[in-house]
């Protein structure tokens, strides 16, 4: 598989929309990749990895849900950031989004500002920074290589989210400290972005369930937050 820094795949069967999309990207200097349906953009996949996809979820094929979880099952394709596009807007939806593994939500009709300032976000998070630290050890059974982006838990590796990946970094960073869910929020998209707050429940649920029993090192601090502990 080939992956390209500033290839951004695009899924949408609308293509006024499309056209929308692909007119304020590239005026951010980035690559698009667009797709009208989901096989497309399935076989597109067979031999590349974008640095983003931007996902529908009414397709006229494939449900934009089930591409997800097949990218979420696919080790090549697990951390690649899904940024869901959709006019599917009620508050269940975007939690079953998030449940299937996708890095953010916005809604139509959206502003092309925002949906430029998140892509930036997104990849800018996913970008490879120099850190001081390479390793964190959580608890002696866990270790998160933050310069391969991996995290394997008694010598298995266990495949994250990008957003999971950044979430538990956070928390295993400053052991012992609570991290509000705005805290959490503001970390991953920056403040005055419109994401509800169980958008973090949602990515904890699913770390803890791929944690299994090692999940108890992240602690639910109700009413406050969340930390990790030794």
């Amino acid at each position: 598989m080939i992956g390209r820094q500033n290839n951004i795949a695009l899924v949408e069967d609308d293509p006024d929309i499309a056209e929308l999309i692909i007119l304020h990207l590239k005026k951010s200097s980035y690559e698009v990749t667009a797709f009208p349906d989901g096989a497309s953009f399935m076989h597109f996949l067979e031999t590349e990895v974008p640095a983003l996809v931007l996902l529908d979820l009414l397709l006229p094929d494939i449900d934009g849900l089930e591409i997800c979880k097949i990218m979420r099952k696919r080790e090549m394709l697990a951390a690649v950031p899904v940024l869901i596009v959709t006019a599917k807007s009620l508050e269940m939806d975007k939690v079953l989004g998030l449940e299937l593994g996708a890095d953010d939500y916005l809604t139509k009709p959206f502003s092309p500002k925002e949906l430029v300032a998140r892509v930036k976000a997104l990849l800018r998070r996913k970008a490879p920074v120099e850190q001081p630290v390479q390793r964190i050890e959580v608890g002696g059974v866990m270790t998160l290589d933050l310069f391969r982006h991996e995290l394997t838990v008694r010598g298995r590796r266990v495949e994250l989210t990008f957003t999971e990946f950044k979430i538990f970094e956070l928390l295993a960073a400053k052991k012992g400290w609570v991290f509000s869910r705005e805290k959490i929020l503001n970390h991953l998209w920056g403040e005055g972005k419109a994401v509800i707050d169980r958008t973090i429940d949602v990515h904890i649920r699913h770390l803890r369930t791929k944690l299994g029993s090692d999940a108890q090192f992240i602690k639910n601090i109700r009413g406050v937050g969340y930390k990790v502990e030794d």
